[in-house]
């Protein structure tokens, strides 16, 4: 039977610890209550009570890890046993009593007890069946008593760590284990954001998705303070963290609308939330996007039903409903992160935009990276160009190519390549055919998937307009730079019954 557990914690008022009760949990039950003697003999010979074993002394506290359990033989070894001093054993005794104030008795052996010694009543009552709150108090004495080093606290975070993970395996109320870190910040142990990672993780891999959420609104709510930042440094948190984990499953749009929900609520995620959302909502469109272009091809190649109107009208609207939750992220974290962030978030509008294929929208975010100083790379450039292309956006088209004179060959070829794509994507095969013939003039070179594509488009116009003229322009200047063998060019006269062939 424990006497204490961690999940009996109640919450604390103001920076100091509430006192514990007088009268000892054992005295209640009619356990006897054993003597200093009794301690030192029990607990070099069964080593029972302790948890002590033959081993090698380990300095230090082995890690963070949740899953394991923080044992006094890390500290202490079968030889180390008889240089405890009878101010410890006397410690454990009158701290089980709880006939007096944890910082009474502290206090009154401070000369007698060493800091390997406090570091084990530490550990000697965090373990299971021992009095957990006495483990706080003996922390809160030490550190008001300035006399927390770097491994006792590396100790007491560990103690922690693993109150945590019982508390979650055990499936106890959320609030049971948001309390635990309210007291760890009472105490002057100020959680690490790892142990609030931890926890999110240990809920979501647990398939406790609800709990993960309520564990975030909950810290929100309850406004933790929390140290660590992220590689960006940005200052990371458990709103970003959950949406993350949320899109590392996949569940883009969930990690988007969750973050959305959290700031509606009247909660304040932390600013670097909002960048992971819209990131998610750019891994959404896109996911979009590669399922309509996959729908349309089955569509096309007779595989599925033509997409009806009705249809399209619902993927536009679910397209647009995506585009204005990353809008009202952005604002989001415009208004409440700082100007440093100006250049990530027109990144993420930006990628959102080209997800969608809008192509003013794109080019706009274009113009307002440059304006900031955060220029985007020239391949997004072309990207953005061969959108324009596609939807025949000729002012956008014009000021994208401004300066490409003074780009190097290699350059021209590759944004040239893509208007081209871009006009062959849209349907528009007399503008991607001047674009063709603009590149050999140039001296460069067309790939040969899109020079067929190219005249492979214009045979198609042939059969609607009947002009022979675009498609024999571009044969012979692609003879006359020998991409293209000799051409047989016929057609059938079908009033006069008369084939016309030309070679070309």
């Amino acid at each position: 039977m424990q006497m204490a557990s961690v999940s009996a914690f109640k919450p604390l008022v103001g920076s100091s610890l509430v006192s514990r009760r007088c009268v000892s949990h054992r005295e209640v039950l009619g356990w006897p209550c054993l003597g200093v003697g009794a301690w030192r003999k029990l607990c070099r010979s069964q080593r029972l009570k302790l948890g002590l074993k033959e081993g090698r002394r380990v300095n230090g506290v082995r890690g963070f890890s949740l899953s394991s359990a923080v044992e006094m033989d890390r500290f202490l070894t079968s030889e180390d046993v008889d240089e405890l001093s009878d101010g410890f054993f006397e410690a454990i005794e009158e701290l089980e009593r709880m006939t007096r104030e944890t910082s009474d008795v502290l206090e009154g052996m401070n000369e007698r007890l060493s800091d390997r010694e406090l570091q084990l009543v530490l550990v000697y009552f965090s373990r299971e069946g021992r009095d957990s709150w006495c483990a706080l108090e003996v922390f809160d004495w030490l550190r008001k008593e300035n006399r927390v080093d770097d491994e006792t606290m590396e100790l007491m975070v560990s103690i922690m760590c693993r109150w945590v993970k019982n508390l979650i395996e055990g499936e106890h109320k959320v609030g049971d284990v948001v309390d635990l870190l309210v007291e760890m910040d009472c105490v002057g142990l100020k959680p690490e954001f790892s142990l609030i990672e931890k926890a999110i993780a240990l809920y979501w891999d647990m398939g406790e998705k609800e709990k993960a959420v309520s564990f975030v609104e909950e810290v929100l709510r309850r406004r933790i303070d929390y140290s660590g930042d992220d590689k960006e440094g940005q200052k990371g948190g458990p709103a970003g963290y959950l949406a993350w984990k949320m899109m590392v499953d996949g569940r883009y749009k969930d990690a988007a609308k969750l973050i959305i929900n959290l700031k509606e609520s009247g909660l304040k995620p932390e600013v670097y939330s909002y960048l992971i959302a819209m990131t998610a909502v750019v891994k959404e469109l896109n996911e979009f996007a590669k399922a309509l272009r996959k729908l349309k091809g089955s569509s096309k190649a007779g595989v599925t039903a033509e997409i009806d109107v009705e249809s399209l009208g619902l993927m536009e609207r679910y397209q647009s409903d995506l585009i204005a939750d990353g809008l009202r992220l952005s604002s989001w974290a415009t208004n409440e992160g700082s100007a440093s962030l100006a250049g990530v978030i027109h990144e993420r509008l930006l990628a959102m935009y080209i997800c969608a294929g809008r192509g003013l929208e794109a080019e706009r975010q274009l113009w307002e990276m440059k304006l900031i100083g955060k220029a985007a790379d020239k391949d997004l450039y072309d990207i953005v160009l061969a959108i324009c292309a596609s939807q025949k956006e000729i002012n956008s088209v014009s000021r994208l190519l401004t300066g490409l004179e003074m780009s190097s060959s290699q350059r021209k070829k590759k944004t040239l390549s893509w208007l081209l794509r871009g006009y062959i994507k849209g349907g528009h095969f007399e503008d991607a055919a001047e674009t063709l013939i603009k590149m050999l003039d140039m001296s460069l070179s067309p790939d040969y998937l899109d020079r067929a594509a190219v005249l492979h488009g214009l045979k198609k116009d042939i059969r609607q307009t009947g002009d022979l003229e675009k498609y024999l322009s571009v044969c012979s200047r692609l003879s006359d730079m020998d991409l293209i063998g000799p051409c047989l060019v016929y057609k059938y006269i079908k009033k006069h019954k008369l084939w016309v062939i030309k070679m070309v």
